[in-house]
């Protein structure tokens, strides 16, 4: 089968500073095996392939899938598949918003003013509800050894779930995150974790925090920008007071990326997390 193909670069308006997501733009008629195969493939962190949906209230479906299985939900697959969902000439129902039917149900991705004449187009998705739970102590100190640090350096630790199951540390300051040095080996026998830490004030390049997401049970050592675990951290650092109601998160540095995530928590509960996302590839693809 031949199927329009797209590679967006998700939370930056700069191509190749973002992450990326292959997206199929129509991949009725493949099967979930093929999906698979072709994740496996791309060796991208994620690939999508959009679907007409069985909800009426969505504009389409998705399913997503690492090199290692499907997910009910991730962040910047999201957005990047809205991207390449309106690219194609999707008209959402409701103005302004796409609404994207997935594992977790309907997901709603607002678009937030006009697209950048390179084509970047700002976008942020309302994220799922995140369940927030305690961190197991002697699981902690096996992760710390994995990633090269004193159990003493984790400040705070929770399990973070919206789909997406993650360990998450906070450290003391951004510039500890961005000494880690793990061992991925001893990580895929532990969780996927995702680290916090907080810049000085003046520090970070209009950064407020800088996160690192690494996925080693997936098969991903490093993921270069990661929505799902940013929405479940804004879950948990909003709700704490360890953050504010709207902040910005820079990931990717180590990695020679620079993206950004804006985090907005609204007066109803609600969490936005947005970017910009741009198209790179764009073709066909035969399967």
């Amino acid at each position: 089968m031949r199927s329009r193909f797209r590679q967006i670069d998700v939370f930056t308006e700069v191509p190749l500073r973002g992450n990326p997501v292959a997206v199929v733009c129509e991949a009725a008629g493949m099967t979930a095996d093929q999906m698979q195969a072709l994740a496996r493939w791309t060796n991208l962190s994620e690939t999508t392939f959009l679907l007409p949906p069985t909800d009426p209230a969505a504009d389409y479906r998705v399913r997503i899938f690492t090199p290692g299985g499907e997910l009910p939900f991730a962040g910047h697959p999201t957005l990047g598949s809205a991207h390449a969902w309106l690219a194609e000439g999707g008209r959402p129902k409701a103005a302004a918003v796409v609404v994207q039917e997935c594992g977790v149900g309907l997901v709603r991705v607002h678009l937030r003013g006009e697209s950048a004449a390179n084509g970047a187009m700002p976008l942020a998705f309302e994220a799922p509800p995140a369940r927030v739970e305690p961190a197991e102590e002697s699981l902690l100190v096996q992760v710390a050894r994995a990633l090269g640090i004193d159990r003493q350096v984790i400040r705070d630790a929770r399990w973070l779930d919206n789909g997406p199951k993650w360990l998450a540390l906070m450290l003391p300051s951004a510039a500890a995150v961005l000494t880690l040095d793990p061992d991925h080996a001893a990580l895929r026998h532990l969780a996927k974790v995702g680290v916090v830490g907080p810049y000085a004030h003046g520090e970070g390049d209009g950064c407020d925090f800088e996160v690192r997401a690494f996925a080693a049970p997936l098969g991903i050592h490093e993921d270069p920008v990661t929505g799902s675990l940013n929405a479940s951290l804004a879950e948990w650092l909003t709700s704490s007071g360890v953050a504010p109601s709207r902040y910005v998160v820079g990931q990717g540095q180590r990695l020679g990326r620079a993206g950004r995530v804006a985090i907005e928590r609204r007066t109803d509960g609600r969490i936005l997390v947005g970017g910009a996302s741009v198209t790179c590839i764009e073709g066909s693809l035969v399967v």
